[in-house]
Formats: structure tokens, sequence, C-alpha cells
């Protein structure tokens, strides 16, 4: 079985609905989800923020937080989670934002990804560094660790 069926798995187990809140990865992760048949059960909606406006208008991100931390942050990456669950009917959704590249700088280097998970209990958040691999890997790569995320927020 895939990642992506076993977070829909663990999703249908618990009576769990998902939404995404997408940047860097531009609907890529709801892409991976939605592939596996049966997957509307479970998945509520995906969000495509790639703008400021978008995370904005779309998920409530607060302009402060933009101008303070940047796109590239944890702030943002739990904005956008907490807003894609306020504005959805899901019970957990996943952000993320990140720099997949070319390009980034020092300090916001290309594969930086920030992660957000928002449920019930809260949001968490967490960067991780990818490094400069390519575009198609990082996003690759930030899909694998926003579902591996998510199927770990079903397990606790």
């Amino acid at each position: 079985m895939s990642l992506a069926a076993d977070v829909l798995e663990a999703a249908r187990a618990r009576a769990v609905t998902i939404a995404t809140a997408e940047s860097c990865t531009g609907g890529l992760i709801a892409g991976a989800l939605t592939e596996v048949p049966g997957s509307s059960d479970v998945v509520d909606r995906g969000f495509v923020t790639y703008s400021n406006a978008a995370k904005q208008q779309m998920l409530g991100v607060r302009v402060t937080t933009l101008e303070s931390h940047g796109a590239v942050s944890e702030a943002v990456a739990a904005e956008m989670a907490s807003g894609a669950l306020i504005r959805s009917d899901a019970s957990l959704a996943v952000a993320v934002t990140g720099i997949a590249g070319p390009g980034g700088s020092e300090h916001k280097p290309e594969g930086r990804v920030c992660f957000g998970i928002a449920d019930a209990f809260g949001t968490t958040t967490e960067t991780v560094e990818f490094g400069a691999i390519g575009r198609g890997q990082v996003r690759a790569a930030t899909v694998d660790h926003a579902l591996r995320l998510l199927l770990a927020a079903l397990e606790r």
C-alpha cells in the first residue's frame, strides 16, 4: 500500500477528514491523497495558496505574520494549517510553505520547507531543510513528509 493509502486508512478508522493548505507543492499533497480510489470519504478539500494574497484571503493568514516572519516560516505554516481547519469541514489539516527552488537566500535557503499540522488539540509546526536537491525533488520530499506527519497525527 502507498503512504497516501495508509493515511486514508488511518483517517477512515478514526472518522477523521483531511484538508490541505499548500504553497510550494501547488496541490501535490491533495493530489497524492485523491489519487487513491475511494479517498472522497476522507479528503474534504485542498487550498492552493501560492501567493501571499491567497494565503490571506483563503486561509486568514495575517499580514503582520507575513511581514514579520515571511511566507516561509513556521508562523505562517501554523496560520495556514489552522486556517484550513477553520475554513473547511475537516478535523485534521496539513500546511506547507517553502522554497522549492531554484534560488533562495542566505536566510531562507533553497529546500527549506515549513510544515503545520492542525487538529482539535492545537497546531504544531516544524521546519525541514531538504537542501538544494532540485525543485521536483524538494516538492516530492515535501509531499512525502507531509503524508508522514498526517499519519503520525492520526496514530497518536
